[in-house]
């Protein structure tokens, strides 16, 4: 990847100079790049009049021996988590345009459990077996894949953006000299150069970033659980299971005793059927209702975040970038205007209906179905309808 100049269409006007924000080129006889100084940000391709300037991107080919994408898979109880079979799905969609394996690295002390992994959409299921390893001990889990992965060397590892996989993945990068982009909210393969774009918002959740690693392998990226749709097990393909002993991963100064999953009043992650209200709900005696109708539905409740740094809401009920992730089979909006940093935590729901009656929200733009009036009536009429349906 590079600045390539065309000499002969180059009249030397230095208006590329001038445009340059790193002061990367200058002018004599004919225009110089300090290669040094050179961001690649496209500035002087923009603003040559002669179309002289090109910005030539480079084909990313795996190294030789690549093993494709593999994903590292957390284990709870012996068991994958579902945020993993999540993104093994991802990678199937990714590695198939791609036309590589995909592949899942299970440290921990479960095994046994390939079929499903399979189904999911790994080509090969990589059982890293260490029977004294705690399932949240980070340390121990990176020091299983640092090694695996600089012998089998993959393009590309992905990781579950859980409390495991935060504190973890950052370390495998710093140790394989690589880069990491945490938290996406989306996963694609660029068609010029095959690299893997890993989009997360930035600036505070005011705009998206795409991020690409063309430099380094393997490309690390950490994603949120239920960004991606739990897959559909496939019970046709086949793929092979590899048992390796990890063997004695204590020794890192301390010793976890016990450990207990922290049980949230909110609950929302794996709802079904979701509720979430916004600023346009006007109460929080109106939020009541909201709760009530859930509640009548079988249905669980969210909240944008405005609502929370109002104490109308406890902080578990918030969805968005900042608070949960959900994927919804049905997502109901009540009075969400939709800011980026809410959009990226529900872009996994399967229907999405908005009732707003702003038709200019952005919400109205992500939505299946939009249903322009009050959303505080809206709450009362299904209300209605929910308890004349029960007496029947």
């Amino acid at each position: 990847m590079g600045i390539k100049i065309d000499r002969d269409k180059c009249v030397l006007c230095e208006a590329c100079v001038a445009s340059c924000p790193n002061g990367a080129l200058s002018s004599g006889d004919e225009i110089c790049i300090d290669e040094e100084k050179c961001i690649l940000c496209g500035a002087c391709v923009n603003n040559c009049p002669m179309e002289a300037i090109t910005l030539e991107k480079e084909q990313a080919a795996a190294d030789e021996g690549s093993s494709g994408i593999w994903v590292a898979v957390q284990q709870q109880d012996g068991r994958p988590i579902p945020a993993a079979l999540e993104l093994i799905h991802k990678a199937r969609e990714l590695a198939d345009i791609k036309k590589c394996t995909v592949t899942a690295v299970c440290p921990g002390k479960g095994s046994g459990f390939e079929k499903e992994l399979i189904e999911a959409g790994a080509d090969e299921v990589i059982f890293c077996i260490s029977e004294n390893m705690a399932d949240s001990d980070d340390d121990a889990y990176a020091r299983i894949l640092i090694p695996l992965i600089k012998e089998r060397n993959p393009e590309t590892v992905l990781f579950s953006a859980t409390i495991l996989g935060r504190s973890a993945a950052p370390r495998i990068a710093a140790k394989l000299g690589t880069g990491l982009t945490a938290d996406c909210t989306a996963l694609s393969i660029e068609p010029d150069t095959g690299l893997l774009a890993q989009t997360r918002p930035a600036l505070g959740g005011n705009l998206m970033a795409t991020i690409l690693c063309p430099g380094t392998r393997p490309q690390m990226a950490t994603i949120r659980p239920g960004i991606f749709p739990a897959p559909f097990p496939d019970e046709t393909r086949t793929g092979k299971a590899e048992y390796l002993r990890a063997g004695d991963t204590t020794g890192r100064g301390f010793e976890i005793i016990s450990a207990e999953a922290k049980k949230e009043s909110g609950g929302i992650s794996d709802a079904e059927v979701l509720l979430v209200a916004g600023r346009g709900i006007g109460s929080a005696r109106n939020l009541k209702k909201v709760f009530e109708l859930a509640e009548l539905m079988g249905a669980k409740v969210g909240v944008s975040r405005p609502l929370i740094d109002m104490g109308w809401a406890e902080y578990p009920h918030q969805v968005g970038q900042t608070g949960a992730t959900v994927a919804p089979k049905l997502l109901i909006s009540l009075g969400v205007s939709g800011a980026i940093q809410h959009l990226a935590g529900m872009g996994g729901a399967k229907t999405v209906v908005a009732v707003n009656t702003d038709e200019a929200a952005p919400i109205t733009r992500q939505a299946d179905h939009v249903i322009h009036m009050d959303c505080v009536e809206f709450v009362d009429e299904l209300t209605r309808s929910f308890k004349e349906r029960k007496e029947l």
